[in-house]
């Protein structure tokens, strides 16, 4: 991993882009830390860190106000990272079949999603290996976001990672169902009602699947982008429980 670039915040947070291999990257921490190693959240997100700066950093903002740092890194097939023809093409028809009322096929979902999960997963494995060297770094790891496959995926692989505050707001291949049976963290999954993006009975199914003994579903009546403001507060608190514990 090598950091590109370091800046500071005006509330003080220490922003540091870096890049792994051709994967690009931030990393958020606290401008100055205590003696402990500081938890990592791993801050998902559809694509695009350059068009979703804002809400990263709001949400990177979050992560520091609760003495965590915060990453995210660029997913495949989007941003600066070469394009899939085949992941644009699945994506359209996902998109057709929606406009026309319609869910769209398993064979759609899969061709979409599942060559994600399994270029993604291995690249944020990548990125905790090399995180870990991070002075100040070191402390118990969470996910944040989605999207829920990946999530979920890395949740299952991952032993670094202590709890998982994932997002229902894609589509899930039938494979992830059978995988979360293997998931035992402690899981808060966001579900908002009315995601025209999302198929929430997949996403109920999903939840139902994970084998955690703790995990909680909140729903929410709105839409992809109408999560409530005490939402966070409520992700916050979960990840205060389990990153603070695991220390």
């Amino acid at each position: 991993m090598k950091f590109t670039s370091e800046a500071q915040l005006d509330d003080g947070i220490v922003e540091r882009a870096f890049r792994l291999g051709d994967v690009p990257g931030i990393l958020w921490m606290p401008g100055s830390t205590s003696s402990s190693p500081i938890p990592l959240i791993l801050i998902g997100h559809p694509g695009g860190l350059g068009p979703l700066r804002a809400r990263l950093v709001a949400r990177a903002r979050g992560a520091v106000e609760l003495g965590f740092a915060g990453a995210a890194l660029e997913l495949p097939w989007s941003g600066e990272r070469p394009g899939s023809d085949s992941a644009q093409q699945a994506r359209a028809e996902l998109r057709a079949a929606i406009a026309h009322g319609q869910r769209p096929s398993e064979e759609v979902i899969d061709r979409l999603i599942l060559p994600l999960v399994e270029r993604a997963v291995p690249e944020w494995q990548a990125a905790l290996d090399a995180l870990e060297a991070v002075p100040d770094l070191g402390g118990p790891v969470a996910i944040s976001g989605g999207p829920i496959a990946i999530g979920t995926r890395l949740a299952r692989v991952e032993p670094r990672i202590a709890a998982a505050g994932l997002f229902a707001g894609s589509y899930i291949p039938r494979a992830i169902i059978e995988e979360a049976r293997d998931v035992t963290v402690p899981l808060h999954v966001l579900l908002q009602w009315d995601d025209a993006g999302n198929d929430r009975e997949r996403a109920l199914e999903l939840f139902d699947a994970f084998g955690s003994t703790e995990k909680t579903l909140q729903a929410n009546l709105g839409g992809h982008t109408g999560i409530p403001w005490f939402a966070a507060e409520d992700a916050g608190r979960f990840f205060l429980r389990h990153l603070t514990a695991a220390r």
